[in-house]
């Protein structure tokens, strides 16, 4: 044994908390390392009142990630939360959990314990411990409301089945992790139940610098604090630093593709070709719309009642013509977007682009190069099906339930169809939040792969990777909970 902790997780965002929480449950000395603030417990005084407020999504705490030449003339933001919790702190709080097409196609690569049927005490336990609620009907929006009429109007069923894996195209007002108007993060679910305990250390505001390896072992990790350089010691090392942050670490430490790590001068410590590759989201797109007087009439009178105005409501699941296996490929909602603007959002739940993440340096202050390659694959399917997707966002908002609370499309505008559609998508996409891939599990076989089922990086024993780089494919969903059952399945695999 290692002089020091029995693990170290790096990362304390979403499935970070999960794993740290769950192995000092089963009785382990846990030190987890956050590059963010620590405010502690729910409840403590210092919790900023914009990460609690689930009404709408905070930048607070955003790592500054950047689009570099992908998206030329313009830089998008590519939001990663830096605090306590990760991402599940600076999120909309809209539940779902996905399809079992998603898990049992990550089963058929050679990965068990993944399949669908394996995951769902994962999911149930995920749901429970991040206080998933229903909104109640009088607490719905006029705009959010006008949008579920619409759907229906259209022939769309009401079916609240984004808590399950067999969920169709459908309407429904969104579950949220956001109990009396909270936005419960997983730290709140699964460290505060822990903390106090003496098997668990937090500690905020560290950079980690390099994963420690000798004889092909990570044995600890070199760290900044306060601006002193340390080193830690651990059987186990957990990275969690999310998609971005990841492969970011194992790149800097040696573990990657040996011709990129000897080009950036960089002793390699095991050539590891899939580290920071397959990088890919849901690619999106947003229609802006001119509020009318009829919607702030009733938005305003919503307002008087005293309840909240959330960004986020709404929730639809649709089958583009691109669909290919019988189950929705498509979320469309209605949004209050970034910006502050009125829109309807539009995203693609299975994209065939995928992009990389390199290294620009060895200085762990300076951003990686990430290139999703939206919208770029041979094949067109990306671009097609999210144009398709757009024109079935523009039905609902020409629908006779929402009509009349839209004065008109501001952007791109009802002059642009077909193939003007179709560039003006390709010019105007974003992401959804949800980068997945660029530590991607893997069989045995595959040579692509980072880590094997449980996580685990080849080439180098007692390092685990345990967040949403490990998914070899996205999932048909918001990515929040998907990410805590990571982190309950690779707990599980660790206890």
């Amino acid at each position: 044994m290692v002089e020091g902790y029995d693990v170290i997780v790096v990362g304390g965002g979403t499935a970070g908390s999960v794993v740290a929480g769950r192995l000092v449950e089963a009785g382990r000395h846990v030190l987890v390392l956050e590059a963010g603030p620590d405010y502690g417990s729910f409840g403590t005084l210092g919790w900023p009142s914009d990460l609690l407020d689930a009404a709408t999504i905070p930048t607070s705490h955003d790592w500054g990630y950047r689009s570099g030449d992908e998206l030329p003339g313009r830089a998008l933001p590519y939001e990663r939360a830096r605090v306590i919790g990760g991402c599940s702190t600076h999120n909309g709080c809209t539940v779902s959990w996905g399809h079992r097409l998603d898990y049992d196609g990550w089963a058929a690569r050679g990965l068990d314990g993944w399949r669908a049927d394996d995951l769902l005490p994962l999911f149930d336990e995920a749901s429970l411990r991040m206080r998933v609620r229903r909104f109640r009907d009088d607490e719905i929006t006029p705009f959010h409301r006008a949008f579920i009429d619409a759907g229906l109007d259209m022939g769309m069923p009401e079916l609240d089945d984004l808590e399950s894996l067999d969920g169709v195209p459908s309407v429904c007002a969104e579950p949220s992790n956001s109990p009396e108007g909270v936005r419960w993060n997983a730290a709140f679910a699964y460290l505060d139940p822990v903390r106090g305990r003496p098997e668990l250390e937090v500690r905020g505001g560290v950079t980690v610098t390099h994963v420690v390896v000798e004889g092909g072992r990570a044995i600890g990790v070199d760290l900044v604090e306060g601006g002193v350089a340390d080193t830690v010691w651990a059987d186990l090392v957990v990275v969690a630093g999310g998609t971005y942050g990841s492969p970011e670490l194992l790149l800097r430490s040696g573990i990657g593709p040996a011709e990129e790590l000897w080009n950036l001068g960089l002793d390699i410590v095991a050539d590891v070709p899939g580290v920071g590759r397959n990088l890919h989201d849901h690619p999106g797109f947003e229609l802006y719309f001119e509020p009318s007087a009829e919607l702030e009439r009733r938005t305003t009178a919503f307002r008087a009642t005293g309840k909240p105005v959330p960004d986020e409501q709404a929730f639809a699941k649709v089958a583009t013509s691109r669909a290919v296996d019988g189950a929705f490929d498509t979320h469309l909602f209605p949004e209050v977007a970034m910006d502050g603007r009125l829109a309807i959002f539009t995203a693609l739940l299975t994209p065939h682009s995928r992009g990389t993440l390199t290294l620009r340096s060895d200085d762990p202050s300076v951003a990686p190069l990430i290139d999703h390659a939206y919208l770029q694959d041979a094949d067109g399917h990306d671009l097609a099906a999210l144009t398709e997707g757009v024109e079935l966002a523009r039905g609902f908002a020409a629908n006779a339930a929402m009509k009349s609370l839209l004065r008109r499309e501001v952007e791109p505008g009802l002059d642009l169809k077909g193939a003007e559609l179709a560039d003006a998508v390709r010019a105007g996409v974003i992401h959804y939040w949800h980068p997945v891939g660029t530590c991607a599990m893997g069989g045995p076989d595959d040579p692509a792969a980072v880590t094997d089922a449980d996580g685990r990086v080849r080439g180098v024993e007692g390092l685990v990777v345990a967040d949403a780089s490990l998914m070899p494919t996205t999932v048909r969903a918001t990515t929040n909970l998907p990410t805590v059952v990571i982190g309950e399945r690779i707990a599980a695999s660790l206890i």
